[in-house]
C-alpha cells in the first residue's frame, strides 16, 4: 500500500441500493469502485484496488470466480460479505475475511480498515525483522565503543519507533487478525539473498 493516499476499495455488489449504500460509507475515506456482476468486476480490477469487498452471489460470474480470478493476479485483501453462511468450502477459498449480512456501517468499515491495517502491519513487521537481524549482526561483532557511533544510534531510534508503530497497530486488531496476519507472512515467497531495505 503507498502511504499518503486514499486506498483504492473494489464493492462488488449485485443489488445498487446496497452497493450504493457501502459505497456512500466508504467514499469518505477511501476511492471507491462498484461492479454489479462478476464479470464486471474482474474487468475493472486492477493492481491499484487494495481491498475488494466481494458478493458471494453474483450474477453471470460467481463470487468465488471472481475471488479466484483476482487471486491469479494480486494478493490485494478481499473480505467476502455474503449472506450464505459459511461452510467448510470457505476453508479452500482464497479471501481475507468473511463478513455475513446485512452489514452495518461499522462492520464495514471495521473490516476495510482491518484488512487495510493488516498490510501495513505485515509490511513494518519484515521492515523491523531485518533491522533487528541487522543490529544483532553489528552487536555481535562490534565492541560497545565501537557501537558508540551515531549512525548506530539513529539506527536504533528507527527500530524504537517502529516497535512504537506496531504495538499502535496491534491496539486495533482481533484475535482473527493475528491468525490472518501470521498464516500470510509464512505464506510469503522468500526471495534468495533479497533483504528488506
Amino acid at each position: 500500500m503507498v502511504t499518503g493516499t486514499r486506498a483504492n476499495v473494489l464493492i462488488v455488489e449485485d443489488r445498487p441500493e446496497i452497493a450504493r449504500l457501502y459505497q456512500s460509507w466508504l467514499s469518505e475515506d477511501y476511492d471507491v469502485t462498484v461492479a454489479h456482476d462478476g464479470d464486471e468486476a474482474v474487468e475493472v480490477f486492477d493492481d491499484s484496488v487494495e481491498v475488494v469487498v466481494l458478493d458471494r452471489r453474483l450474477p453471470g460470474r460467481p463470487g468465488d470466480e471472481v475471488l479466484s480470478a483476482i487471486r491469479e493476479q494480486s494478493e490485494c485483501n478481499v473480505a467476502m460479505a455474503t449472506a450464505v453462511e459459511p461452510d467448510f468450502d470457505i476453508l479452500e477459498m482464497g479471501f481475507d475475511e468473511y463478513v455475513v449480512k446485512p452489514l452495518t456501517r461499522g462492520e464495514l468499515i471495521g473490516t476495510v480498515e482491518r484488512l487495510i491495517a493488516r498490510d501495513s502491519y505485515a509490511d513494518s513487521l519484515q521492515r523491523y525483522f531485518a533491522l533487528v537481524s541487522k543490529r544483532s549482526v553489528l552487536e555481535e561483532h562490534k565492541s560497545r565503543a565501537e557501537l558508540d557511533d551515531e549512525r548506530y544510534r539513529e539506527f536504533t531510534e528507527d527500530i524504537d519507533d517502529l516497535e512504537a508503530n506496531l504495538e499502535h497497530c496491534v491496539d486495533r486488531f482481533e484475535h482473527r487478525d493475528f491468525e490472518a496476519l501470521f498464516r500470510s507472512l509464512e505464506e510469503e515467497p522468500e526471495e534468495p539473498g533479497h533483504l528488506v531495505e
